[in-house]
């Protein structure tokens, strides 16, 4: 089934870790410092994949300006405590190693700011499998997922050669990005995202477990 892929683009949150935890305590940390009442946790988890400022603007009505400031204080709870309360999905580490060692090019694609996502994969002991990782800014430059799939092919295409990438996400903001870029999508059903939603935004496989990329790329 392989397509001779040569690159695979990972998100991380719903992908390759579980931040379920850390992700919800930040933005309700957020919301109470804003004089907002948390919902429940449950509720939260519809912020995990989207840009933050889309998502407070969205489900909390905010302004941008308002927004702005839920983002920053969100890190003021994520830098220091919420970015460990995380988990690396089971078989994670075997996907990597096997792609690695079949010489293909891998590479993180996250609208998680990239400083944040470097030191989780080097928490999780993983940031040895990637050549390289792009996410957004802490300004918010690059945060809409397809601007960060495309930052990463021009990094592809001109470090590694790269030339025929696939992009493995979990919600449809990776598939959409994906096809806005051109480039094939896997979507993971281990994650925060439905098989309806993979499904409608187009992604060209699903799979329900780590290992099942395998067989589209190998």
């Amino acid at each position: 089934m392989s397509k001779n892929y040569d690159l695979v683009l990972f998100d991380l949150d719903g992908t390759l870790t579980d931040p379920g935890e850390g992700i919800t305590n930040s933005v309700a940390y957020a919301l109470s410092e804003m004089g907002i009442q948390p919902p429940k946790r449950e509720e939260l988890y519809k912020f995990i994949g989207p840009p933050l400022l889309e998502s407070f603007m969205r489900f909390f009505e905010m302004s941008q300006g308002q927004a702005e400031e839920a983002i920053r204080l969100y890190r003021v709870y994520f830098a220091d405590r919420g970015i460990f309360e995380n988990v690396a999905y089971p078989g994670v580490r075997e996907l990597l190693e096997k792609l690695k060692v079949a010489g293909i090019g891998v590479a993180l694609a996250t609208s998680k700011p990239a400083v944040f996502a470097g030191q989780i994969l080097e928490h999780f002991g993983l940031s040895e499998y990637f050549d390289f990782v792009v996410g957004s800014e802490l300004d918010g430059t690059r945060s809409s997922k397809g601007e960060v799939i495309k930052f990463a092919l021009e990094l592809g295409a001109r470090d590694g050669g790269y030339r025929n990438a696939l992009m493995v996400g979990d919600r449809l903001h990776d598939i959409r990005g994906a096809r806005e870029n051109g480039i094939d999508s896997l979507g993971v059903l281990y994650g925060y995202g439905s098989r309806t939603e993979l499904e409608e935004a187009g992604a060209n496989y699903i799979v329900s477990c780590p290992d099942e990329i395998l067989q589209y790329v190998l």
